[in-house]
């Protein structure tokens, strides 16, 4: 199923969370991304992680739309963007597609937000353009190396064990529904995230983001990590991180993380939320989101 089919399928009841006319930007690897393009004003980036894609956002398009021109991509291999097999899925080529949509959408400057691996793509965009960022919101994402990862995704970084658990058997998106959450998901909702991944072909993607996870620096995607993490100091812009406590996978040490190298931002973090703290606390979230990108 191309991506074209992919969009035609979405159902009425989907259409009524995700109301978007998504943009088609064609890159110079002849692949086609999908990119949610509304609103007036400011630019501000909505950059999602691996299993989701820019229906995460959802909620917080149609709050930043009424003031800000917002611009949420599936990245390649996700959600309503082309899914190609033979594609190289790492860090530097998610990066280098971003910058190809923001030329093509003529975007010279922007704030983001970002989320899960998000974070690492926004964030090597944002120390190669830094002249580009205005203001960056962090929530649950690294952007640069840790030592840290769950057992439970160590194991399907595994290029055999992986392929079966993410691709056979949808165990990536699917767990995700309910394990980074603390307030169940409705059924609708579950349908909306899985919607992408409903086949082998279509979950590829969502294996190789957690191969492309640098635990070594014999990694190809070590050095670019390492180069990001590096420069993160250097960006001079507000910022503003908001955390869910109760995430599995990017837990507290990360937040520290975070914490130590931007002492002066903002920070609200949420003793109940998961790692889709914009699912647990949608409202609190995406109002101050919307409040600290007001400021001018």
């Amino acid at each position: 199923m191309n991506q074209t089919q992919v969009a035609q399928n979405i159902s009425a009841e989907l259409k009524a969370l995700y109301p978007f006319q998504t943009k088609k930007i064609k890159l110079k690897s002849g692949h086609t991304l999908s990119t949610v393009d509304e609103g007036q004003g400011p630019v501000v980036v909505l950059l999602h992680g691996n299993p989701t894609w820019s229906f995460f956002y959802r909620n917080l398009i149609q709050t930043l739309k009424k003031n800000h021109r917002v611009i949420a991509p599936d990245h390649l291999g996700m959600g309503l963007s082309d899914k190609p097999q033979d594609y190289d899925y790492c860090l530097d080529h998610h990066v280098e597609n971003l910058k190809e949509l923001l030329d093509q959408l003529d975007v010279k400057e922007f704030s983001m937000v970002v989320h899960d691996w998000g974070g690492a793509i926004g964030f090597s965009v944002a120390v190669d353009r830094p002249q580009a960022l205005k203001k960056a919101v962090i929530m649950n994402t690294a952007a640069f190396p840790s030592p840290v990862i769950p057992f439970r995704i160590n194991i399907c970084r595994h290029k055999v064990f992986g392929e079966k658990i993410i691709r056979g058997l949808n165990g990536f998106a699917w767990p995700a529904t309910f394990m980074a959450v603390k307030k169940p998901l409705s059924t609708l909702v579950k349908k909306g995230y899985l919607f992408p991944y409903d086949s082998y072909q279509n979950r590829i993607a969502t294996a190789r983001f957690v191969q492309d996870i640098p635990m070594k620096k014999s990694h190809p995607s070590f050095e670019r990590l390492q180069k990001t993490g590096n420069s993160l100091a250097s960006l001079k812009v507000p910022k503003l991180i908001l955390w869910g406590e109760k995430d599995f996978c990017f837990n507290g040490e990360f937040l520290k993380e975070w914490q130590s190298v931007y002492p002066e931002a903002k920070v609200k973090t949420y003793p109940e939320a998961g790692h889709y703290l914009i699912e647990d606390e949608t409202t609190d979230v995406c109002q101050q989101i919307d409040q600290f990108l007001a400021v001018r």
